[in-house]
């Protein structure tokens, strides 16, 4: 019989694969959103709102339940562990729908192209707050796992990993909510008021 504290680390252990998966899930959603508003996609925003929920939330769950079940009877078989969930589709899916993003960027950019440097420059600009929007840096070592990165690489791999990871919804709020001028305009809004009232 397990204890209670062995009970409660496998439960962490399975939320915190669930909350990595659903984050990736949730990129996924991100990026489909994101490329349906590009390419100017007329649709309903209540019928894909479910969809993007299931898919956020429910997917990982489609994962996260097998490996729970594979890693629970491995234990009892072996007495070991089963190791990490490594299933993680959304990031190449991901890596495809910002190519595709970036394409239909770089041609709204071209037709409304003022000067060559300016064109250049908004395009690196929309690329890179794209990558932490998106997650495309976890492409970027999804080949090399753990078990394959030995030595230096893998001191690289997990410093960019774990620094990325750690910062990147701080990257996304200061890119996409404290740096849009909509925000802006409505905090300095709100901050005035403040100041009226005290």
């Amino acid at each position: 019989l397990l204890s209670q504290a062995a009970l409660g680390c496998r439960a962490a252990q399975v939320l915190m694969q669930y909350c990595i998966l659903a984050n990736h899930y949730w990129f996924l959603v991100e990026a489909v959103y994101l490329y349906k508003l590009l390419i100017g996609a007329v649709f309903s925003e209540k019928n894909y709102y479910r969809l993007y929920l299931y898919l956020g939330w429910g997917t990982p769950v489609v994962f996260v339940v097998p490996w729970m079940a594979a890693k629970y009877l491995k234990e009892n078989a072996e007495g070991g562990g089963a190791g990490h969930l490594h299933c993680l589709p959304p990031p190449q899916i991901n890596l495809l729908i910002f190519m595709r993003i970036l394409k239909v960027i770089l041609a709204k950019l071209r037709a409304n192209q003022k000067g060559y440097a300016d064109y250049k420059l908004r395009l690196a600009k929309a690329t890179l707050t794209l990558i932490p929007l998106f997650g495309i840096h976890e492409v970027v070592f999804i080949f090399a796992t753990d078990e394959q990165t030995t030595g230096i690489l893998r001191y690289v791999k997990v410093f960019f990993t774990l620094f990325l990871n750690s910062f990147q919804g701080f990257l996304v709020a200061v890119l996409y909510c404290f740096a849009n001028k909509e925000v802006k305009s409505e905090m300095k809004k709100k901050w005035q008021l403040w100041k009226l009232d005290h």
